[in-house]
């Protein structure tokens, strides 16, 4: 039998949707493994005490543990669908995706985990938010995607991030004006990428065959 990559996942996470989604769109095989976070496999830690997914273990031993850089491993090996752009937009891209992934990112979490904060800082947060969702509806009003009129890793990278922000408040977020914003959400949510990333697993097990 092949020996597989293994990703180790959780559906829900976004940082590992993003990674099923360049790994899906790279047509590369890999063995996904669901974890429970509450119940991590000792496996995974062993390869990465951090303790998060994604993680991917390589047959020949190589981990990679942050999402940006197991998407760009499985699109630099194939990308049929032509998800890495021009090299003159890659500062646009580099610099979308940083701005999601620090500060939107950390707006997202006091927004999303009112529990966690203080409210006044959780509305806060979302007013934060939104200024990175205005921006990405301006660039949507120039062309289809984020950085062109093709889909690219820069839609890729960001979108379960809005898609996590926009499900807090749905009503909200459907009141806003970013019309375009919404329309890019809605027509990835449908793309048979999302939908086959989506499926969903039991919790892996020691010792259960590949998947």
């Amino acid at each position: 039998m092949k020996t597989l990559p293994i990703l180790y996942s959780f559906r829900r996470c976004p940082y590992a949707m993003r990674a099923r989604m360049a790994i899906w769109a790279s047509q590369l095989q890999v063995e996904i493994r669901e974890v429970e976070l509450k119940n991590k496999p000792s496996t995974m830690l062993e390869i990465s005490p951090k303790g998060s997914v994604p993680v991917l273990q390589l047959p020949d031993g190589t981990v990679i543990e942050q999402s940006l850089e197991i998407m760009q491993w499985a699109l630099g090996i194939s990308d049929p669908l032509q998800w890495l752009p021009a090299p003159k937009l890659m500062p646009l891209v580099d610099r979308l995706i940083s701005a999601n992934d620090t500060e939107f990112k950390k707006n997202l979490d006091r927004y999303k985990y009112p529990i966690r904060f203080p409210e006044a800082e959780s509305t806060e947060a979302r007013a934060r938010g939104e200024v990175f969702l205005a921006e990405l509806d301006a660039l949507l009003t120039q062309h289809t995607y984020l950085v062109s009129d093709f889909l690219s890793i820069a839609d890729i990278a960001i979108f379960p991030f809005v898609r996590q922000f926009s499900s807090v408040e749905p009503l909200w977020f459907q009141a806003l004006s970013y019309k375009k914003l919404q329309g890019w959400l809605e027509g990835l949510v449908v793309t048979p990428c999302f939908e086959a990333v989506m499926r969903k697993y039991e919790p892996w097990v020691e010792g259960e065959l590949p998947r």
